[in-house]
């Protein structure tokens, strides 16, 4: 069974919304969990000053140094899904959420994730929201609201996790959103929440990705 990511979801009565740094046990919430997705969602106004405000998600498979072991171990949205399969990212989204469903679980981009599909050597998968050529658009996260991330069960459509970003990154143009990291032979979730500069180019040069800037 297949849970379509926009259909309504039921929250698990120990999840809620985490708070930054705060991490979760998704394995001790469900024993069942083999292959979630991971949901993101903003909104954004379609365009600033002539140029579209695109925001997107980001994903790093990371070892134990908290690098990438490879430049494939990204995935965005030139590189949608991880050679094994375990990540598969559902696709850019340039318009962030529709404010007509706003009551609605809807989620402007989806990444989905097969826990047992990854190597020994993957200690935690990182993610990110960056806006696209943000520095020579003069564009910063003061232009998204409501931006959040939640984990969700695919089988089950089961949300486990939530966190919604209310800390202040109004003149930060990149995010680490949060990380799924690995303990043994259960994956929490752990509330990152960290800004900076210099969008998803310095993002991925500090996971150790070899990009050339924009």
């Amino acid at each position: 069974m297949t849970i379509d990511p926009n259909a309504p979801i039921t929250a698990a009565a120990d999840a809620g919304h985490m708070n930054k740094g705060e991490e979760v046990d998704l394995t001790h919430l469900d024993q069942s969990l083999r292959r979630v997705f991971v949901g993101l969602g903003w909104d954004a106004p379609e365009s600033k000053d002539g140029h579209p405000v695109d925001v997107d998600a980001c994903a790093f498979i990371l070892n134990r140094d908290n690098r990438v072991r490879r430049d494939t171990d990204f995935v965005f949205y030139n590189n949608l899904e991880t050679e094994s399969g375990a990540i598969k990212h559902k696709g850019d989204n340039t318009s962030g959420l529709d404010p007509s469903k706003a009551t609605e679980a809807t989620d402007a981009e989806v990444i989905e994730l097969e826990l047992e599909g990854f190597a020994f050597d993957v200690e935690k998968i990182a993610f990110s929201v960056t806006i696209h050529n943000a520095e020579e658009r003069g564009q910063t996260f003061g232009l998204v609201k409501n931006a959040y991330m939640r984990i969700v069960n695919i089988e089950t459509g089961r949300e486990l996790a939530r966190f919604d970003l209310t800390e202040d990154a109004g003149a930060d143009n990149a995010i680490v959103f949060g990380e799924l990291i690995r303990d043994g032979i259960n994956w929490k979730f752990k509330a990152i929440g960290q800004s900076s500069k210099g969008g998803l180019y310095k993002i991925a040069r500090e996971y150790g990705v070899n990009v050339a800037p924009n």
